[in-house]
Order: C-alpha cells, then sequence, then structure tokens
C-alpha cells in the first residue's frame, strides 16, 4: 500500500498500460468490491454500479438524466386511472445463456420479488402488485392493488431488474442477464470483467471489453489514474487531487450530482436514542460544512432531511438541525442524559472513515463520546443493515427517491411514524402529480421534525476519466455505470 503519492506515481509509471493499448476497451476503477453480482438479493450498491444497464435490464431503465425509459419494454400502456399497466416487450431479446426473453420470464422475476421468501432488499417496490400475467409472449399484464403512477419509476431499479429461470440460482457469482455486456470474470479482491454480448438485442456498443477493479485506498486511486491503469474512476475516493488531476490535459473531472443522502443514521431502538431530544442534541451538534470541508474536500450540499436537493419537491430543511452546540448541550441536559457514549459504525468509504473522525470531535464538544468500529463493506451490511446492532453509522443511501424507507418498520433504522406512513401510503397511490409534490413535501417536514435520523450532506458525483473518453454519466441518479453510450475519441 503506497502512503507517499509521489513514489506511488513513479512504481506505477514504470507499470505498462494494458488498458490504453485498445481503444475498444475500458478499465474502470471502483472504491468498493460487490459481495454478490445479484441485485435483487442484496442491497449493496456497488453491484449495480456492476451489473445495472450493462449484464441486467428491466422492463424500465434510469437515462443519465433521471428520465424513465423504455428498456425491455419497448412501450407500456395505463388503464383504471393507473391501476393496471400492460408492458409490450421487445422482440428478439436473449438472455446471455441463449435463451429469448418472455412475458413469461417476467412473471417469474417479478413474482420472485414480491413471494413472502424474497430476499430482495427493495421488497416494498412490488408490494403493490397484486397479479402478474402473461398475455402472450411479448405482451405483460400487472394488475395493481391500488393506483400507482410511480409504477415505472419502480421498474428502472436495478432490484427489478429481470433474471432467467434457469440460471436464477448463479446470479449472485456468475450472472447472466439481457444487457449489451455479458459476464465473462470474476477474481475476487481484483477485478470483474465483462465483454459485448453478440445476441444483444438493441445498439450494439463501442466497447469491446470492459474491467473493472477496486481501488479502496486514495492514495493508490490517484497513482493509478495518473499511470494509466485505469482509464476512468466515476466516483473517485480522493478529491483532495482533483484539481491536480484537472491541470492534466491527459485528463478530465466529471462533477455531478448523485441520489447519495448522507446520513448519520441513528438506532432507535437503542436508549436514549428512542428519545426525540437526544436526537435532536446530536443533529445540532454537527457542523456539517465543516465535514464536507474536512472529509469531502468542499464536495457535497448540505441536507437538512432525506431527500435529494436537486429534486423539485426538495424542502430545504437545513435550520431545523442548525449548528448550536450549545443549544444541543441544553437538549441533552433536559432528557437527563450525561457520560454518554455510543457505537459509530464506519464503513470503508472515504466519506465514512474521514467524515467520522470529524464527527467524533464534534460529538465530543458537546459530551458525547464514541467507539469508532471500523467495518469492512460485508460487515457492516450483515452487522448494522441486517443484524441492527449498532448505535450510531454514517452512510449514503444512493437509491432515488427512497424517503419510503422510514415507513419499514423492520428497517435497521427501528424508526416508527404513523403519520408519515399515512403520507407515504397516498404518495404510492395517487397519480396526481401536485397532490404527490405536497406529500413528498409533508414527508420530508415530518422525518425532519422528529430527527428521524442526523442529516448530513448530499454526495456529489465526483469523478475522473482519459479526456479521450465520451459517455460516462454526468449525475448518478442511480447507482450505475452505464456503459451502453461509452467510446473513445481520437
Amino acid at each position: 500500500m503506497f502512503h507517499d503519492w509521489k513514489a506511488a506515481i513513479a512504481a506505477f509509471a514504470l507499470m505498462a498500460s494494458p488498458a490504453l493499448a485498445a481503444q475498444d476497451s475500458i478499465t474502470l476503477g471502483m472504491v468498493l468490491e460487490p459481495p454478490s453480482l445479484d441485485p435483487t438479493g442484496n442491497a449493496a450498491a456497488a453491484i449495480d454500479e456492476v451489473v445495472y444497464a450493462n449484464i441486467f435490464e428491466g422492463l424500465t431503465k434510469f437515462g443519465p438524466d433521471g428520465a424513465i425509459l423504455p428498456a425491455l419494454a419497448s412501450s407500456w400502456e395505463v388503464e383504471e386511472g393507473g391501476k393496471t399497466y400492460i408492458f409490450h416487450l421487445r422482440e428478439g431479446v436473449k438472455f446471455h445463456d441463449g435463451a429469448d426473453f418472455t412475458a413469461e420470464d417476467a412473471v417469474f422475476s417479478l413474482d420472485r420479488a414480491r413471494a413472502p421468501d424474497s430476499t430482495n432488499p427493495q421488497k416494498t417496490l412490488f408490494e403493490g402488485i397484486d397479479t402478474v400475467t402473461a398475455v402472450d409472449p411479448k405482451t405483460l399484464r400487472v394488475t395493481l392493488k391500488a393506483p400507482d403512477g410511480l409504477f415505472p419509476f419502480k421498474m428502472a431499479w436495478g432490484d427489478a431488474v429481470m433474471l432467467d429461470p434457469a440460471s436464477v440460482a448463479e446470479e449472485a457469482t456468475k450472472p447472466i442477464g439481457t444487457g449489451p455486456f455479458k459476464f465473462t470474470e470474476w477474481k475476487q479482491g481484483d477485478s470483474i470483467r465483462m465483454e459485448a454480448f453478440d445476441g444483444y438485442w438493441g445498439e450494439k456498443p463501442a466497447l469491446k471489453t470492459a474491467t473493472f477493479r477496486f481501488i479502496g485506498d486514495p492514495t493508490a486511486a490517484f497513482a493509478a489514474m495518473m499511470a494509466g491503469d485505469v482509464d476512468a474512476f466515476p466516483i473517485y475516493p480522493a478529491p483532495e487531487t482533483l484539481a491536480q488531476i484537472g491541470a492534466d490535459p491527459r485528463f478530465k473531472v466529471i462533477v455531478g450530482t448523485t441520489e447519495g443522502e448522507t446520513i448519520l443514521a441513528m438506532n432507535k431502538a437503542v436508549p436514549p436514542l428512542d428519545n426525540v431530544k437526544v436526537r435532536e442534541a446530536i443533529a445540532h451538534a454537527i457542523n456539517r460544512q465543516e465535514l464536507i470541508d474536512g472529509a469531502m474536500f468542499g464536495y457535497g450540499i448540505p441536507i437538512g432531511t432525506h431527500f435529494a436537493p436537486h429534486h423539485p419537491d426538495y424542502v430545504d430543511l437545513t435550520e431545523k438541525s442548525a449548528y448550536d452546540p450549545e443549544k444541543a448541550k441544553a437538549l441533552l441536559a433536559e432528557a437527563g442524559v450525561k457520560d454518554l457514549k455510543l457505537r459509530l459504525a464506519l464503513p470503508p468509504t472515504p466519506y465514512a472513515r474521514r467524515g467520522g473522525e470529524l464527527l467524533a470531535a464534534q460529538l465530543r464538544a458537546v459530551g458525547i463520546q464514541t467507539e469508532a468500529i471500523n467495518m469492512e463493506w460485508a460487515q457492516w451490511l450483515e452487522t448494522v443493515y441486517k443484524g441492527k446492532d449498532y448505535d450510531l453509522t454514517i452512510i449514503s443511501h444512493v437509491e432515488p427517491l427512497d424517503i419510503g424507507i422510514y415507513t419499514r418498520d423492520d428497517y435497521y433504522f427501528n424508526y416508527n411514524n404513523d403519520a408519515l406512513k399515512a403520507v407515504m401510503a397516498e404518495v404510492n397511490t395517487t397519480t396526481d402529480d401536485v397532490r404527490r409534490s405536497e406529500l413528498l413535501k409533508q414527508a420530508q417536514t415530518i422525518i425532519a421534525d422528529d430527527y428521524a435520523n442526523a442529516y448530513l450532506f448530499q454526495l456529489a458525483k465526483t469523478g475522473v476519466a482519459n479526456a479521450k473518453i465520451e459517455g460516462l454519466w454526468e449525475n448518478a441518479p442511480t447507482p450505475a455505470n452505464d456503459l451502453s453510450k461509452v467510446h473513445w475519441t481520437e
């Protein structure tokens, strides 16, 4: 592991740069290695960053601007005021194993996702489905329990991709989809490789091969870019070097938005975090701008609720939890809490590890001690996300429009608010855009007033790439590195 970036550059410069040898291949850097390659069975965003729109496809998909586009469904019709959707499936679609994709496969995929024993991490996306039927091989009818104007949006998530029943048992390690690329190799701890699928139904990608390399250390990531060992780092972990990379004509810096609400999640099942005054005290102890400057080198937007600032329905509620350490101390006194010590679980991402040190100092200043527990990603998913064995954790939720997670009783926040559930139930059934906007604003205010968590900042998408590469997403409306339009220029 390199700790001296000058030495790192010198060492990497001596190595060959095979990624630059052919202009129809690309090597992308990633901070986290996915724990699985099945997006329907694991919540890790790193899975979608590899497979979404590359290996797997759904009925619909997110475009680079967040628009909902046709994917395996070329079009759809809405009946019964939003209660029934008729999807018309594309002709000539094949899975990577050669099997034809039909409406029966779509029935299988959706029924599997919503089954009682489903392990889909976003099972709530499918809870509104009443029946799924194949009208004919290329026509799918989905009848919902109630009207839902957001159903095409829900079908665009990586958790809603279409699977081949014959290969579903091995998707985690040998994924087979319908996308423009097919999986070829996974070197555990090192890289994942895919190549263009000759039988793809749509426009063939310009790239013949793509490799995702896992480089978690920021210094090593910088060195790999400078040496040309990777061609692009769509989510670059060393923002402190962005100015230096941007000044080099070989590269370009790509700064955009993400759906990543970075939060200090609080386990409401652990006293005294079940006390709203204590949660409010923690929120007022936090200096968001200091976190953004210190952990993200200025990249990030302060948030006061679980909603993306670039969304048209966003409400700026940051003043509700403005930095006020004296108020934080007073609230702790009112709650009768002193000598509080809490466990702070930190996943391996730079925003969590760097932010954790700053946050611990801010909490210490108001009398709250923290025990930092550094976790690898698989451990965080198992202990915090699944096991709910934590007090505090810093994490970025990168799924689009995901405020509905606060209505899930089994979610790792252990949060329960009946007023919010009523609002979100109407969000999920209304087909009136104006009313939905009003409701989403209400939902944001409810969780901000309740200090359901402490809201830190919206994660920026800071990427770097070889200057000759075009087609990478600037923004991240969903966790993805869609390579279908990526190409090299001369």
